[in-house]
């Protein structure tokens, strides 16, 4: 079965970077667009950048520039760069996939998610 794994996350200073990576394995897929999301425990989910196959870039209204998406979505692969971060930033990150799964001789539409990766910004 496809699944996605994220790696990076840990804990920074206020101010300081991290970078998060993604990527898919385990089966016959092929994918449109790689997502980060991000939740704190008890408040809806967000979506913290979205890039396409064809290479379109999209952020939350709360980056204000501070990241960078980028990736081969080709080779189901994704990098979340951040920069200056702040104690707000503080959450469980998680890798999201849009796509098509080949489980048959055809293909089906399919959403990844990975298991999340936590993300600590301290004061």
């Amino acid at each position: 079965q496809a699944r996605l794994v994220e790696s990076g996350g840990g804990s920074v200073q206020a101010g300081g970077s991290l970078t998060l990576s993604c990527a898919a394995s385990g089966g016959h897929f092929s994918l449109n667009a790689m997502r980060w999301y991000r939740q704190v425990t008890g408040k809806d989910r967000e979506m913290v950048a979205t890039l396409t196959i064809g290479g379109d870039s999209s952020y939350g209204p709360f980056v204000k520039g501070r990241f960078t998406v980028s990736g081969d979505i080709a080779k189901s692969t994704v990098t979340l760069q951040m920069n200056n971060l702040g104690p707000e930033d503080t959450a469980v990150y998680f890798c999201n996939a849009d796509g098509f799964s080949r489980q048959t001789t055809d293909w089906i539409p399919i959403t990844l998610w990975g298991p999340g990766s936590q993300v600590t910004v301290s004061p």
